[in-house]
């Protein structure tokens, strides 16, 4: 999502079950299955099961994933498209310096376990002793910088975007990090599940320690100093709800003002080895965070900021390095955070860490393959009709003044769409690559990629800039830059499919288009004007009014309860959840317009309206492990997707009508509970 990278607002990742089935029309279908609707269940008990229960029954989740629905579908063909796309590289022998070279290297050096089982720990040994060799402060701040150029990012995130209220500039932005468990509550908190990831961390720093060559002993101190160094800056860290406000992750100041904040920490050494010549303003998204840091700088004992580093390292590298670290870090990520029983085959790895380096230059030749000219236009016109369609629910709206609706409107008519993939494609003629190292490949990647960043900083915003790659399934509202985003991979079934019919279309690929357009108008996108500036544009009333509605929804989503006594946090998800029953809304309403829902013709004998909310369902199914669950619960600003079914349906009256959803059932919320925003 994520920058304003770090706040990019992102929509999940989401796939297709590609099944043909006759409808009673006698066309076809490829995105929806009456073979999945649960008929034991009724609509308005639950419709996510109602809708894929059986679906749900029949597809248990494979070894290799913590979840599997819709998402890892999709995901799934992808990867077989973008294999054979590297596969073909790394044998082109292609001329040096080439796209084709590069991508094509990237992989067979990744693919390369005999050498890389052969180098072991020595992989990176010379980065090790740089930071062994460390013997002032000044080398420990020369350390720092070298390791977050290198993409290992210890301490805190150095990146460059948008000045929040200057968004047509770019700035430096500092913000909190460091922290090697997900969240910084698992420092924090003493319920049973936070003791126990605790527990288990320090024991796989131990192993990791023993695997680089420490000794027992030495590999529990190691664990003992970082978790104490982690738990101190988790302490002073910004919550993740707090995060979602961005009046307070801006904080704008002079260099003067930085190094006065955090006057323990050399910041002048600090951009001199970043190769950051003049910083000029900065951002600095948690104060207090930064506070700490300069005095923990002090604080720390030299050898203790080693370990904290060398295990910065070590996390940061573990899974490019040969297969005892590799194990050892899923073992811990993959299984016991995620509940995955199986790792993924190597190639599928390799994939996305070339994914991470080559982006566009993959995505170049994915385009190629998946996306002809005329499916960009096809998208297009879906996304005018919905941006015309929230125009008229936004000068509908009985709860809003004229004066902030002129305000919404003028930003609704500024909006950029990005479709498919960039217009102006990233240069990697820079970025050198080589079969020899896999890992000397990602750290060079990381180099080139915090160059490019910085080189950002004190000039205008590239407008034609993404921030996903176009092979990527998913969908962003970026807002600084006032603009929705459509990759690629994410214009495909059960999201877009020019073969099926608009009640299906629309309720998945107009719900995405609608999500995304909401995020505009949601409790932190709403705090943006028209140019992507923070800016209050609203009356006091009508945010008085915004804020009583959002906290209606806050409560219903409290009250869900997804996995014995763990509820959805509700304010971490709301912006999310705003954007679903927004999103639902302006689709539905851009498909009252269509000759198909004029016609109101049975299709497998469904309404289109019923076919619309069947679809939108279709794209949130899945399977999930307890694990992986209990991860997203604490971290995850979406809710799960059982939830993006039951919470925004239970809401829309349209939906009551269609399914016959009767008063006092679970999905019928009516009253002070029923939750009317955009």
């Amino acid at each position: 999502m994520k920058n304003r990278s770090l706040f990019v607002t992102v929509f999940l990742s989401i796939v297709l079950i590609v099944q043909t089935f006759a409808q009673l029309s006698g066309e076809k279908s490829k995105t929806l299955d009456p073979r999945n609707i649960d008929s034991s269940v009724k609509p308005g008990d639950n419709f996510f099961e109602y809708a894929s229960g059986n679906w749900l029954k029949n597809n248990p989740i494979p070894d290799e994933y913590s979840r599997w629905g819709s998402f890892e579908i999709l995901t799934e063909e992808n990867y077989k498209i973008l294999k054979q796309i590297l596969e073909d590289a790394s044998a082109s022998n292609a001329p040096l310096g080439s796209v084709q070279q590069k991508i094509g290297d990237f992989y067979f050096a990744g693919m390369d376990t005999t050498s890389i089982e052969a180098a072991g720990i020595k992989a990176i040994s010379k980065y090790l002793d740089e930071i062994e060799s460390i013997s002032s402060k000044e080398n420990l701040t020369q350390i720092i910088s070298r390791m977050h150029v290198n993409g290992q990012n210890p301490l805190f995130n150095f990146f460059a975007s948008a000045d929040a209220k200057n968004s047509s500039m770019v700035i430096s932005q500092l913000f909190q990090g460091g922290l090697g468990l997900p969240d910084r509550d698992y420092y924090l908190k003493d319920d049973d599940r936070s003791k126990e990831i605790r527990q288990r961390y320090t024991s796989h720093i131990s192993k990791m320690f023993e695997l680089a060559g420490s000794n027992e002993a030495s590999a529990n101190n190691a664990a003992d100093v970082i978790l104490k160094i982690e738990t101190r800056l988790a302490t002073s860290s910004m919550d993740r709800v707090a995060m979602r406000d961005p009046n307070l992750t801006y904080n704008k100041m002079s260099f003067a003002d930085v190094k006065n904040l955090a006057s323990g920490f050399d910041w002048d050494a600090y951009f001199h080895f970043t190769g950051v010549n003049d910083p000029g303003d900065i951002n600095i998204g948690q104060p207090d965070f930064f506070k700490e840091v300069g005095i923990m700088i002090n604080e720390v004992s030299l050898e203790d900021w080693k370990v904290y580093l060398k295990w910065n390292l070590l996390r940061n590298t573990a899974n490019l390095l040969s297969s005892d670290f590799v194990n050892e870090r899923f073992d811990f990520t993959g299984k016991f955070l995620n509940g995955q029983k199986a790792m993924q085959p190597r190639w599928k790895r390799i994939l996305q860490s070339t994914n991470f380096a080559l982006g566009e230059a993959l995505g170049k030749l994915f385009v190629e393959k998946t996306f002809p000219p005329e499916a960009k236009q096809k998208a297009l016109q879906i996304v005018n009709n919905l941006l015309e369609a929230m125009g008229e629910r936004i000068n509908n709206l009985e709860w809003m003044s004229d004066e902030t609706k002129k305000q919404a409107m003028i930003k609704l008519d500024a909006f950029n769409v990005k479709i498919g993939y960039p217009d102006v494609w990233k240069d990697y003629s820079d970025l050198k690559v080589t079969r020899n190292s896999f890992v000397e490949n990602m750290i060079e990647a990381n180099r080139f990629q915090f160059k490019k960043d910085i080189e950002k900083i004190g000039k205008p915003v590239d407008k034609n800039e993404w921030l996903m790659n176009p092979q990527t399934v998913n969908a962003y509202y970026e807002p600084t830059k006032n603009e929705i985003v459509f990759p690629a991979a994410i214009l495909q079934p059960p999201f877009f499919d020019p073969e099926a019919d608009d009640a299906i279309n629309y309720g998945a690929m107009g719900g995405v288009i609608g999500h995304e357009v909401t995020h505009g108008f949601d409790d932190e996108g709403k705090q943006y004007d028209a140019e992507g500036n923070i800016r209050n544009w609203w009356t006091e009333e009508d945010e008085a009014k915004f804020n009583e509605r959002a906290q209606v929804m806050i409560n219903q989503y409290n009250s869900f309860m997804p996995i014995d006594t763990n509820r959805i946090n509700g304010k971490l998800t709301q912006g999310e959840n705003i954007a679903d029953l927004g999103g639902l809304n302006v689709a539905f309403t851009a498909l009252q317009k269509t000759n198909q829902f004029k016609e109101n013709k049975l299709i497998d004998g469904f309404t289109p309206t019923q076919r619309f909310f069947l679809s939108w369902a279709n794209v949130w199914k899945n399977n999930i492990r307890d694990q992986a669950l209990l991860l997203r619960l604490k971290t995850d600003p979406h809710s799960p997707g059982k939830y993006r079914v039951l919470g925004p349906l239970s809401n829309i009256p349209e939906f009551w009508e269609a399914f016959n959803i009767q008063p006092g059932e679970p999905m019928r919320n009516e009253g002070d509970k029923l939750v009317k925003i955009w």
